[in-house]
């Protein structure tokens, strides 16, 4: 309770702050191009300036003139306009009266050209659903920030949204790549590492080269065996060492084949218990991942964050309901 309250106390600091800056961009109207403050920079729009170049100045990336847009509340820049530039986070969490920001994580296992089932998502309607996001502006960020934005260090675009695949089945590479590709997106491939290289699996060149791409390529144990219950007449011993290996073995292999540090473990079939969080912990991991279905606010224990499978069964209504990007408050 004392690290939720202590959260949100930080939050609302810098909920506050788009408060305090009004007056004082109002009562600056005669100064000449920018003035620097601990926390923002207020600026003079001149007739060469674009959001990504004053993002690429201040904020030391070009990608992040969003940021500029979305504080200011404005789609593009007028020349003479003054703007506030947050040189830090400002709206961390989303936290408001009637609700707060939530990231939705879409799950993919395998892909066909033309044949859908449950688990099994058309090239055609993957395709849909990618344009779908891109035609709306959702911004596909990556568990890095997803993770800073649960520990509201990272400022996130409003309607952000996570993409993973698990498995590492081939049809990842021949299908879902160049479709991600296409519209600019990147996501997490969970794999296990006793799969990739058979019959109907990725190579480990394949995984590098969508490595090399961009997508982060992440653990999903070893054979895929359900870590959180005990098999057949296993023993408890048996069961410690077998978590043991699922996870260690993995976890170096990807690190040999691709000199990558796993941070981030998604739990076959969903499953987990206290003890193999226990157990990546010890391993290093940052965060793991069930397939309960739901959206992920900032207070989410980073060892039980959700995602939604989408399965080669629903049309684009369907999908559309696994983006909730701000949950509502109750407030009856």
């Amino acid at each position: 309770m004392w690290l939720k309250a202590n959260k949100i106390n930080s939050l609302f600091k810098y909920l506050s702050l788009f408060c305090i800056l009004l007056p004082v961009l109002t009562a600056c109207a005669a100064f000449s191009s920018k003035r620097i403050y601990k926390d923002f920079v207020i600026v003079k729009a001149k007739s060469e300036d674009s959001l990504s170049s004053l993002a690429g100045e201040y904020l030391k990336d070009m990608s992040k003139g969003w940021v500029i847009a979305q504080f200011n509340g404005i789609k593009n820049i007028t020349t003479g306009e003054k703007l506030i530039i947050p040189i830090k986070p400002f709206d961390r969490g989303r936290l408001r009266i009637y609700g707060l920001q939530t990231v939705p994580i879409l799950t993919y296992h395998r892909f066909s050209r033309k044949k859908a089932d449950k688990m099994v998502v058309t090239e055609a309607s993957f395709d849909a659903q990618m344009k779908y996001l891109k035609e709306n502006g959702y911004h596909v960020i990556k568990l890095d920030q997803l993770l800073d934005l649960l520990n509201l260090k990272y400022q996130a675009q409003k309607k952000s949204v996570v993409i993973t695949i698990d498995g590492g089945w081939r049809s990842c590479h021949e299908i879902a790549f160049p479709i991600l590709k296409k519209y600019g997106f990147q996501a997490t491939l969970f794999i296990y590492t006793d799969f990739i290289g058979r019959k109907k699996a990725m190579s480990w060149e394949q995984v590098k080269e969508m490595s090399e791409n961009g997508f982060d390529i992440q653990c999903h144990s070893k054979t895929h065996r359900n870590l959180a219950r005990l098999h057949g007449d296993e023993t408890l011993n048996d069961y410690v060492k077998a978590l043991d290996r699922e996870i260690s073995l993995s976890t170096k292999q990807i690190k040999q084949k691709l000199d990558k540090q796993c941070k981030y473990f998604a739990y076959p079939f969903g499953e987990t218990n206290s003890m193999v969080i226990e157990v990546l912990k010890k391993y290093g991991y940052h965060a793991a991942f069930t397939i309960t279905r739901g959206s992920n606010p900032f207070f989410i224990n980073n060892f039980m964050i959700k995602r939604s499978v989408i399965y080669g069964t629903f049309n684009l209504r369907e999908f559309k309901k696994n983006l909730i990007v701000f949950t509502k408050a109750d407030l009856k």
